[in-house]
């Protein structure tokens, strides 16, 4: 089954973070960078071997199953997507938040340089955690590791069909001990329930090599890649990556490959807030400038199947605007406000008072993107 995940995931940890100071010697003022918005696109994909045992044509005669590995084979599946949003700073894209002399407002940025906060350090920067891939799981067919449960009647059998006899002879004949065990009914039963573990965990490994004699292993293994993709427009079916029979995940030029296919729809695009006349209004001097993102459906399709849809917050469907840098330096209530790593949005917005945090414009923790840019339209002129 294909699990598709949005978001950074329960395996996220702490980022670094660093303080910045508005102080004499930085001239009270604070650089920082506005981001913008990439995916972060997880792909697990699934190999699974299937190696027929020697015995697979007697498999229904002597074991009453049809349910076999008939022949060998390898295959490559995906197994689960994961997508996450994150902030890359723009070259070029920085500015300087400058505060009058003696101001003393601080500013918490991630370790890219990306502002988490102004005024307040209750602030978290998730940071991604590759899942790890799993190796090749072992068979019983691999270098003949079950000839340790073979006599030596059964390895000198001329044919096959003989030994194929041989071999489920030997498996009733370990199912009949084991009952005898169970039951108390062996001609010499184990002193004591650890001798007993013992035996019938012996029993149980010498049947299961010789089952797969006739029902054949099927083994599996993971494998983990990651692809950075920047939405920069509406895209329609653009092969992210393929997934190969023989390659597992592979570039999208293999053509030998199954493709992912990534969709890109934009829903709405940020807008600046107008003023009572319906023009933008004009940005105070100094503002402390934040990104208005637009929103976006990515999808992605596998085998003509949709396996992932989900909205993401863009910056670079957006706008930047900006604050009037006096709220956070007001004597009597400065602001603080929280941003979104991922798309320097707004997530939270309050005043500070005596040295707690109090909200202003939202009763919950967090505050949407548009219910923030919503809130704070008018408010902070």
């Amino acid at each position: 089954m294909l699990v598709a995940a949005a978001g950074l995931g329960l395996s996220a940890q702490a980022q670094t973070t660093q303080k910045l100071s508005a102080a004499k010697h930085n001239d009270y003022g604070l650089v920082y960078s506005l981001p913008s918005t990439h995916l972060r696109i997880e792909i697990e994909a699934e190999q699974t071997v299937k190696k027929a045992g020697p015995y697979y044509n007697y498999a229904k005669k002597y074991l009453g199953t049809t349910d076999v590995v008939l022949q060998d084979s390898k295959s490559w599946t995906l197994k689960s997507i994961k997508v996450s949003s994150y902030g890359v700073p723009e070259k070029g894209n920085e500015y300087l938040m400058q505060f009058k002399s003696g101001a003393t407002p601080f500013m918490v940025v991630n370790e890219d340089g990306l502002p988490l906060s102004i005024n307040t350090d209750d602030v978290e920067a998730p940071e991604y955690q590759k899942g790890e891939a799993t190796p090749l799981t072992e068979s019983l067919l691999d270098d003949n590791a079950y000839t340790s449960a073979l006599s030596g009647e059964l390895l000198a059998s001329g044919s096959l069909a003989k030994r194929a006899e041989n071999a489920a002879s030997t498996i009733y004949k370990l199912r009949e001990s084991r009952t005898n065990y169970a039951l108390g009914e062996a001609d010499q039963m184990p002193p004591d329930g650890e001798a007993m573990k013992l035996i019938l965990n012996e029993l149980n490994k010498q049947e299961e090599a010789l089952k797969v004699l006739f029902l054949g292993t099927t083994q599996t293994a993971t494998a983990v890649e990651v692809i950075d993709f920047t939405p920069t427009a509406d895209t329609q079916d653009e092969v992210l990556l393929r997934i190969s029979d023989f390659n597992g995940i592979s570039s999208k030029d293999d053509l030998s490959g199954e493709p992912l296919y990534i969709s890109v729809k934009i829903l709405t695009k940020g807008e600046a807030p107008l003023d009572e006349k319906g023009a933008v209004k004009k940005l105070p001097k100094g503002a402390v400038m934040y990104n208005i993102p637009g929103k976006a459906r990515i999808s992605l399709k596998y085998e003509g199947e949709e396996v992932f849809s989900d909205i993401f917050d863009i910056a670079q469907f957006g706008v930047e605007y900006g604050l009037n840098p006096s709220l956070f330096t007001d004597k009597k209530a400065p602001s603080y406000i929280k941003f979104h790593p991922a798309t320097g949005g707004i997530k939270e917005i309050g005043v500070v008072e005596k040295g707690s945090v109090s909200k202003k414009v939202s009763k919950k923790k967090e505050t949407s993107e548009e219910e923030a840019d919503s809130s704070i339209d008018g408010l902070f002129d």
